[in-house]
């Protein structure tokens, strides 16, 4: 069963993306079932911005290409096995194709099995 954690966008002054975690609430009564270490996390982008998108995800110091979402629509992409893992928290980097911007994500932790929704505001 994949587990579903969202961001929420809102705009900074400079980098005009901002990702906050708002987690969703579990249905239904009893302990969660246990996620496979193996099973693959993603991320869902959802690019509301006319501007074409390079996504990367970065953790330590490493950035790592995840692919590219085309201006108005959406996409989703594998994260990296060594990228999710709740102890070490990774951000996300929108680089917008045509634009000298570079916005980027707060930190969040991402576990095997969620996939995480990462919403581009229009610009």
């Amino acid at each position: 069963m994949r587990q579903t954690r969202e961001f929420m966008s809102r705009t900074l002054a400079v980098a005009g993306l901002a990702a906050v975690l708002m987690g969703l609430p579990a249905c239904g009564k009893g302990p969660a079932p246990e996620v496979d270490p193996m099973e693959p996390a993603y991320v869902q982008v959802e690019n509301q911005s006319f501007y074409d998108m390079t996504i990367y995800a970065w953790r330590s110091g490493m950035r790592m290409r995840l692919g590219i979402v085309s201006g108005n629509s959406t996409a989703m992409f594998p994260i990296p096995r060594s990228m999710a893992n709740p102890g070490m928290p990774i951000r996300f980097q929108a680089d917008p194709i045509g634009s000298s911007r570079t916005p980027f994500s707060q930190e969040i932790s991402v576990s095997p099995g969620e996939t995480l929704v990462l919403q581009i505001p229009p610009t």
